[in-house]
Formats: C-alpha cells, structure tokens, sequence
C-alpha cells in the first residue's frame, strides 16, 4: 500500500511547497490541507493556531501519512517542536531549510525576512539563522496584506505591485540586506511581484525547495520512500472557498490533480 506525505497550510500558500514536492520526489503520493476558512493564521493567538494544525493533522492520520511537512510559517513556529514530539513519523517545517538557503546566497551576512505577524513575532527565523552563524544581521518585518491579496488570487497587476510597494517600504528603507526570505508559503505566488520592487540585486529565497531536499534525504534515511511503479496519487483538500482553491491550484500546478473537495475539519482537545 502507497502511504503519501502529509502537507498542511493556513490556505493555498502551502502548495508551493507541494509543487517543488512533486518535482523532486515524484514517485510519492502527496495528502494537502489547506485550512482557507481560517487562513490569516499570522494575527491569530498561538492557541489557536495549534488547534487548527493538530485538527488538520488528525485528519491526515485517517490517510496513514508516512511523513508531515508544515507548510505553514506560522504553524511551524509553534507547533513543530510539539509535533516532533507526539507524532511517530517524521514532521518537518519550512523554517530551518529556508534559512539554511538564505545564508548560503547571502554574501555580506545580511538577511530580510519578511512573514505573517506570527511568524515574525515568533522569532523563528532569527533564532534558525543565528543558530547557524551568529554574525548574522536579520531585518524582519510583518507583511499582513500579502495573505489575503494571494488568498483572492491576485497575484499579479496593477493592485498587486501597489500593495507589495507599500508594505515592504519600510524594509527597502533600511537598505544594507542581500538576501530576502520568503517567510510564508503565500508569498512565492507572488515571488515575482516582489522581486520586482525589491531589484535584481536582491536574492529572495523560498523555502520550497529547499524542504523538498530536505523531505527527500528524511525518507531515505528513514527507508520510507516510495520504489513502486504506481503513479502518485495527488488529494488536495480545502475547509473553505472551492472554487478560489481550485482556481490557484490550476494555475499553480502543470498537470491534473486526482482529488479537490472541500473538508469540515472535526475539533480536537490539544493537549
């Protein structure tokens, strides 16, 4: 029997790291849950924000996932650690690969991170960047807007290149930074937008790929991967707006997904 990975997120940001997945592994089956009915989880309480992951994670255990990744900024901040913990399968988050990548490209050890107010109130980043090389110099800054501009799916155009300006003022203001990661899975749907107003010279890293990479040596090391010749099975499952979540998934994706329905995620005492 094919046991697929796990894959969650606050809504559809998460399937940027599910894509970068399917490329790199793509033998294995993959089980998404985009939370959309909930998504911002930038502004919410970690509470919550643990609730909602271990209700999702409750639901993919009903598919007998092998492997968890937290495609969610936010969620990984708080609830990897935990989940680490309670799960008997690997779980892996976005936050150490992605800065692992950023410190490779940066050259004058000067990072921006921009993410949900979650995330950057966490500290996640930081901590990952300067626990790998302490002369690191981080600039963070919220960007509230970016989730549910993508979130609409208007990720490109005139309101697009308006509010990315806006909000990441402040940041092009301090100047000095190299190296931009993207620290939500929302924000590379809108990679190009940004890349834009922050220049060429600027490096701005997803964690995607570097998960995947990371996804992949977990599975060997834990003999988990797939060496069968059936194809993948992709399920995308979403607790809000289905046509919205298709409509991203369409474009996002270059061939057809064998599932999209729309879930009711039951509650759960944390614990």
């Amino acid at each position: 029997m094919v046991r697929p990975i796990g894959v969650i997120d606050s809504g559809v940001g998460g399937m940027t790291v599910a894509k970068e997945l399917m490329r790199q592994l793509p033998k294995e089956s993959i089980v998404y849950i985009g939370d959309t009915k909930r998504c911002p989880y930038g502004p919410r309480t970690e509470e919550e924000v643990r609730t909602f992951t271990w209700e999702m994670v409750e639901h993919l255990k009903k598919h007998d996932i092998k492997m968890l990744v937290i495609a969610c900024n936010t969620a990984t901040a708080f609830t990897l650690n935990e989940l680490k913990r309670k799960l008997e399968i690997p779980v892996l988050g976005v936050i150490e690969p992605g800065a692992r990548a950023a410190i490779t490209f940066s050259e004058n050890k000067r990072i921006g991170v921009i993410g949900t107010e979650g995330t950057v109130r966490s500290q996640a980043y930081p901590e990952a960047l300067k626990s790998i090389d302490e002369s690191i110099h981080v600039n963070s800054q919220a960007c509230p807007p970016f989730v549910p501009l993508v979130e609409r799916g208007v990720l490109e155009g005139p309101e697009a290149e308006e509010v990315v300006k806006t909000t990441l003022k402040p940041l092009k203001d301090k100047n000095g930074i190299d190296t931009l990661i993207l620290g939500c899975t929302h924000y590379p749907l809108i990679r190009d937008v940004i890349q834009n107003e922050m220049g060429a010279s600027i490096n701005v890293i997803s964690s995607g790929e570097e998960t995947a990479r990371e996804a992949s040596l977990i599975l060997s090391y834990n003999h988990l991967q797939e060496k069968g010749n059936l194809p993948p099975i992709y399920k995308f499952y979403t607790t809000g707006d289905f046509h919205k979540f298709k409509k991203i998934a369409d474009e996002w994706f270059e061939g057809p997904l064998d599932t999209f329905e729309v879930i009711e995620l039951d509650p759960v005492e944390i614990f």
